[in-house]
This record gives structure tokens, C-alpha cells and sequence, in this order.
């Protein structure tokens, strides 16, 4: 039987997201009542200009005054879609403090601050959803957190912010420089204006520390993760690619270590095969590869970001939300049981792609080869193409401490005979 008081939502910005829930809650309401077994009704919507027109809306229903909003005590559930870390993590406390359960997309704040809202939600006995903080409409953390909660997962390898992915495949597939590659994003409204936060791995880290976090039941932090943007791929750098039979991602990693004692979170750009799956996802889609011990390998694919697929993974969480709080029950909290230590970006083991500029003259190459030597990293291929007394020389390596190499490139910059380091490029997922 369907209960008829309806659960009361308060929404906080209605903005490119905000907007769409507003809409699929209005547009499916009799659908979103059956799933849930009451109906829901859009109690209030906090925004910032008051006098802007927002189709479907009711004007009384819209405040500037979001401290109020959540303070209610009739609320049920709050959605909060404003993103930043203030005002947001002050009005989600509130919200907890008066007695409704939190729907978030806020990947900032979580990474930053996920522990303690897990445990201010956990002592007052309410939830805290945030589906929509990681790759759009794409189920992911509700994966990661219930349908491998049995499994035991040790690497998560993905592609989770579209707009850089749409530069790094129009470099790709047409030759063009970053620059040109951005400006064309921003045309389309891939890139924001200040495109900071997405080309230099801001966004795609805070994501990272929120899987980490969830796969290896270890909290991590933004802090944590380990950050390289993209800025510097060339058109060389795709040219090398090709050559080994790749292309480049900017990817998002969290993995443990071989002996199961600590975790690695980090995102930059890496070399990866023309095999691999994630090197077929283009545009700006994102995808996600998780390896797990009795699963094998999995991956999650679709639209990462916009207004309508994030906002399906918001109300997907309402749903969840909503149902746990008919039945009085709470759903699944942080778990951070396992607390391995995070270890830094010198621990981290792969195989490396290094291009140098050398003299073209007898010996180069033997001198490059005993730096590599003297520092414990192994060569695996080396390609060397010379003209009118300069050379470039590109050496792949087996796998390789971050540390190591930092060592010997170091090393190889003392010698006479390189002339300087073009391009470091890490090679992923073999």
C-alpha cells in the first residue's frame, strides 16, 4: 500500500543539474511514487538569483535563503547539487542536525571531507548518497560499495572526466595541438572557461579519492592522491603512442600494492594499447575498468557528465534514499575498516616511455643505457633516429619504481651528451 503523506525534498542550486532533477521529479513523479512507495514533492529550491525564470518551478518554492531550507525540520531529504566546499558542507551538516538524509554530487567536498560527513550522518542515524559525485549516470558507486562488498577489488583504472578525454581524442584522431583540441571543447561546451580543474586532474582526483576510498575500504584523501594534468601532450607524444601501438589517457588509478599492505591513488596522462578497452572510449564518455579477485576484470561505461545522466544518478540515490526512509532503515555508511596507509607516488611501479634529445655521435647510446643500469631500471625497447648532429632517442622501459625513475633521469640529464628530456610518459594497463 502506497503511503500518502508525501517524503518532502528540499534541492539546493538549480543550476545545469539542479534543474534536471527538478524536471525528471515533476515529469515522473507517478513513476518515482511507485518505485518508492510515496510520493515525493519538491519542497524548496535554494538558489542564488532569485529573479532568473526556471521552467516547471514554482516561484514560491524558490529561496535564497538555503540555511533556512535545510533547517525545516519537515524535510526529508536534501539534494545538494551546488558543489564547493562552503556553503555546501555547513548546510549538509545542518541538514543532518534537523532530520533529513543527504543526496550529494559534490566530488569535491567528499574527497576532501568524506570522512567526517560519513560520521555525522552515521551518529544521527541518517544517509549520505553520492552516486552522481563520480562519472555522470554511470553506476559505479553503488558497485563498488554493495555488489562487490563480497569481493575483494585491486585496481580501479579509469577514464572519469569527459572533457579531457574529448582534447586527448581530437588530438588523436586529427593531429591537432592541445590548444586547438581545447578551443574546439569549448565551442561544443565540453570546457568551461577556466578549464583548470579539468586539464590539470583537480576534478579527476577528487573522483579518485572517493573510489579509493570505496574500493580499498581506506579513507583517502584529495591530499592523497597523486596529480598530473595533461597540458603538456604533444603532438609527438601521440605520434610515440602510435608507434608502441597506443594512445593517451588521462587516467584516474587506484590500486594496491603487490603485497596487499598499502594503497596508491593517482591521476596523469599514460600511454596505454590500442587493446586495452578503455583506449576505444572517445569523445567525451568516460569509462572505468575495476579488477577485482572473483569478479576479473569489469568495466563501466557511458556519458560522464551533463545534465540529465548526472542528474539520473542523483535521483537514482533519491530513490534509494527515500525507500530507507519509509522502511526506517539507513543504508550502507563509509567503510574504512581495512585503513591501509596510503603510499606516495614513488612507490608506484609501471613501465615508462622517455624521449631525449642526444648528439648524434658513437657511444650515446651506450651512455644512456649504463645510466638505466646503474639506477635498477630495466630497458625493454629503444629507438633512435638521427639527423645532421642531433638525435632524438625514446626508451621504453620494463616496470619501474616512480622513484627510480625519477633517479635516472636525474642522472641523464648530467650528461654531455643529452642535450635535454622531450617528453616522460607513463604506459598503463598491460
Amino acid at each position: 500500500m502506497m503511503r500518502t503523506r508525501p517524503l518532502k525534498v528540499a534541492l539546493l542550486g538549480c543550476g545545469v543539474v539542479g534543474s534536471e532533477v527538478a524536471r525528471i521529479m515533476t515529469t515522473h513523479a507517478d513513476d518515482l511514487a511507485a518505485r518508492i512507495g510515496a510520493p515525493v514533492e519538491l519542497a524548496g529550491v535554494a538558489v542564488r538569483r532569485p529573479s532568473k525564470v526556471r521552467e516547471g518551478i514554482p516561484q514560491e518554492l524558490v529561496t535564497t535563503d538555503a540555511t533556512a531550507l535545510v533547517k525545516r525540520g519537515d524535510i526529508d531529504v536534501v539534494v545538494e547539487v551546488i558543489g564547493g566546499i562552503e556553503p555546501a558542507r555547513s548546510l549538509i551538516t545542518a541538514a543532518f542536525e534537523h532530520g533529513a538524509s543527504v543526496v550529494s554530487a559534490n566530488k569535491a567536498l567528499l574527497a576532501q571531507d568524506g570522512a567526517a560527513l560519513h560520521a555525522a550522518a552515521q551518529q544521527l542515524d541518517k544517509d549520505l548518497y553520492y552516486e552522481a559525485a563520480v562519472a555522470g549516470a554511470i553506476p559505479l558507486i553503488r558497485p563498488l560499495r554493495e555488489s562487490l562488498a563480497g569481493d575483494k577489488v585491486n585496481r580501479v583504472l579509469g577514464i572519469v572526466n569527459g572533457t579531457t578525454n574529448f582534447i586527448l581524442d581530437k588530438m588523436d584522431s586529427t593531429g591537432a595541438g592541445y590548444q586547438e583540441a581545447l578551443d574546439e571543447a569549448t565551442a561544443l561546451g565540453y570546457a568551461e572557461a577556466d578549464p583548470t580543474a579539468d586539464v590539470e586532474g583537480f576534478d579527476a582526483a577528487a573522483k579518485a579519492a572517493i573510489l579509493a576510498g570505496i574500493a580499498f575500504h581506506t579513507r583517502v584523501r584529495l591530499d592523497d592522491v597523486y596529480r598530473e594534468g595533461m597540458t603538456e601532450v604533444t603532438a609527438a607524444d601521440f605520434a610515440s603512442a602510435k608507434n608502441m601501438g597506443c594512445t593517451i589517457k588521462l587516467l584516474a588509478i587506484c590500486e594496491r600494492a603487490e603485497d596487499g599492505r598499502s594503497v596508491t591513488a593517482r591521476v596523469h596522462p599514460a600511454m596505454i594499447p590500442l587493446s586495452h578497452p578503455l583506449a576505444s572510449v572517445r569523445g567525451a564518455y568516460n569509462a572505468v575498468f575495476v579488477e577485482s579477485d572473483a569478479s576479473g576484470q569489469l568495466m563501466f561505461y557511458g556519458p560522464g557528465a551533463g545534465g540529465a545522466p548526472t542528474a539520473s544518478a542523483v535521483l537514482g540515490d533519491l530513490v534509494a534514499v527515500c525507500r530507507n526512509r519509509l522502511s526506517g532503515t539507513t543504508g550502507p555508511g563509509e567503510s574504512a575498516y581495512a585503513a591501509l596507509p596510503v603510499s606516495g607516488m614513488g612507490e608506484v611501479v609501471t613501465r615508462y616511455h622517455i624521449s631525449l634529445d642526444v648528439a648524434d655521435k658513437p657511444g650515446v647510446l651506450a651512455q644512456v643505457a649504463t645510466v638505466f643500469a646503474e639506477h635498477g631500471v630495466s630497458i625493454d625497447t629503444v629507438r633512435q633516429q638521427g639527423k645532421d648532429g642531433e638525435a632524438s632517442l625514446v626508451v621504453v622501459t620494463h616496470r619501474a619504481s616512480d622513484a627510480a625513475l625519477g633517479g635516472t633521469v636525474e642522472a641523464l640529464r648530467k650528461l654531455d651528451t643529452v642535450r635535454g628530456v622531450a617528453s616522460i610518459m607513463r604506459v598503463e594497463g598491460e
